[in-house]
């Protein structure tokens, strides 16, 4: 695998780009898959959705694996919550 190391400013725009995929497909998503996972992959704009992280970025990585993904809960603001 090679170096994945970017800079914050990057991440942060490779993250907003992510965002707008999934803003875009989320309609398409609910009801149906409420509260699963999607991994999107800015660079494709293709997504997998899975019962778990680990599921969907399975899922992402066998078909792409030396692409980065972006998580998101069909339907929730955030992926998981640490308590």
């Amino acid at each position: 695998m090679h170096d994945q190391r970017i800079s914050a400013t990057e991440r942060h725009d490779l993250r907003g780009r992510a965002r707008t995929i999934y803003e875009a497909i989320e309609s398409n998503l609910e009801p149906s898959l409420k509260g699963k996972i999607v991994a999107v992959d800015v660079g494709s704009g293709e997504y997998f959705v899975g019962e778990t992280i680990l599921d969907a970025a399975k899922k992402a990585r066998d078909k792409h694996p030396d692409k980065t993904f972006h998580f998101f809960r069909v339907g929730f603001p955030t992926v998981d919550v640490w308590r």
